[in-house]
């Protein structure tokens, strides 16, 4: 073993090392967050939680073990005859629940008594988040960014997509945060994480980063969505060195219509995030693409949002958000198809591996 543990302890450190997480929370909790990879067997599900809580504060503390433990040895029960019931005799689980107390402790308890070696999380789920955010403010410093800029409709995340399939070192932000980036950003079928859950998921991705090889992400500002980055992370990206994707208005307008033909099929979704541009846009304008956007009209629609919009706040943006933009490798393209994007990816290894 890596590490030393103490017997039936382990540290966040170590939750790597088991051949299972188990987390012990309940269904809520787990939604929430949850430590990358984790089952969720719960020794108490929501309302039983509540009911627990309730008769402790209402009547005392033994009634509320009494009951809650009639709860518990329930539901491990189930646990062991259902997704348990094949495990081999050297499984070794980790077992956590919300600091490392009775849940995940009467689990670790029953595992132990059938013959596994299991271990509890020291902390729980506490100690694992206290860890992620002190991370987060130092993974960071430690990398290399490239960071791909461009205007709305260049194409960066397929440019990503591209350079990761060739072996780059890629942080995808708009995949994590089940976002875009920009007004039309939400991605069908897939509702943004919790703030908890995008961390947990930044800084498993940027851990496993090798420092020495530098990674690509693209140009995003503080929020995707109702999503925030941490501080730590966006200014370590807003220095590092910039490629700037300089695609033609038409091969950017011919991408867009692409990328978000499902809009065409969804009108309310897209006319409900046009109604989030109110106060950015003159009403006029305003009503002009919610007609559009009702019939379906998205050439029109897109191209509009492009001159009115997109590039005017690209302008805003980027020039004052990225400092090495002005010294940037700028890659002219007027198209964006995939013979396209396969030839930026190249021109953007090529000047990597140069530097």
């Amino acid at each position: 073993m890596p590490h030393a543990m103490k017997k039936g302890i382990a540290t966040v450190a170590q939750h790597t090392d088991f051949d299972e997480v188990i987390d012990a929370r309940t269904p809520a909790e787990f939604a929430e967050d949850h430590l990358p990879g984790a089952l969720n067997l719960p020794v108490l599900d929501d309302q039983q939680r509540v009911i627990v809580g309730t008769v402790y504060k209402q009547r005392s503390a033994f009634e509320a073990r009494r009951i809650g433990g009639a709860m518990v040895a329930e539901n491990i029960a189930r646990h062991l005859a259902g997704p348990l019931a094949e495990k081999p005799k050297g499984w070794r689980p980790l077992v956590y629940c919300w600091r490392g107390g009775q849940r995940s402790g009467a689990f670790v308890t029953w595992l132990r008594m059938v013959g596994w070696d299991a271990h509890q999380l020291e902390g729980g789920y506490k100690n694992w988040r206290r860890m992620v955010v002190a991370e987060l403010d130092t993974l960071p410093a430690r990398l290399q960014f490239r960071v791909i800029c461009g205007p709305t409709g260049s194409a960066k995340t397929r440019v990503l997509e591209t350079l990761a399939q060739r072996g780059a070192q890629v942080l995808d932000l708009e995949g994590l945060a089940a976002h875009r980036g920009s007004v039309l950003g939400g991605m069908p079928g897939r509702p943004q994480p919790t703030q908890k859950s995008f961390e947990t998921s930044l800084f498993t991705a940027l851990r496993d980063f090798d420092p020495a090889r530098p990674v690509f992400v693209e140009a995003e500002s503080r929020k995707i969505g109702r999503l925030h980055v941490p501080e730590a992370l966006i200014q370590r990206m807003r220095t590092g060195s910039c490629v700037a994707l300089e695609a033609s208005r038409a091969a950017r307008l011919d991408y867009l219509l692409r990328d978000y033909a499902w809009l065409g099929d969804d009108r309310s979704a897209l006319r409900a995030a046009l109604a989030r541009l109110k106060g950015l846009q003159a009403n006029e304008t305003l009503a002009r693409w919610d007609d559009w956007a009702g019939r379906g009209e998205l050439s029109a629609l897109f191209a509009e949002l492009i001159d009115l919009h997109y590039d005017p706040l690209y302008r805003r943006s980027q020039g004052q958000n990225f400092r090495s933009l002005d010294e940037a490798l700028r890659l002219d393209t007027d198209t964006l198809d995939n013979a396209g994007i396969e030839r930026l990816a190249e021109a953007i290894l090529a000047r990597s591996e140069s530097r």
